[in-house]
């Protein structure tokens, strides 16, 4: 039998260096988003790992699966 999926949202503002933080599991984990982003209002959508990070028109801003290995969740380089 499969454990149902823990949805929630968490409303915050990216720090002047373009991070937001989570709570996961009783540890803090820090979203890069880019200083480009700074001071924005974003929502961000979590299911279990799977996280979602939008502004306030619903625009996708990032989607990341949460690393629990690593406090720092950094921008993947292409």
């Amino acid at each position: 039998m499969r454990a149902s999926t823990y949805f929630r949202v968490r409303e915050d503002r990216v720090d002047k260096t373009g991070k937001v933080s989570l709570r996961h599991d009783s540890r803090l984990y820090k979203i890069g988003l880019g200083r480009a982003h700074k001071g924005r209002p974003v929502k961000l959508l979590i299911a279990d790992l799977n996280v979602r990070v939008i502004d306030s028109n619903g625009e996708l801003i990032r989607e990341l699966t949460l690393d629990p290995s690593r406090c720092y969740q950094p921008l993947a380089r292409l």
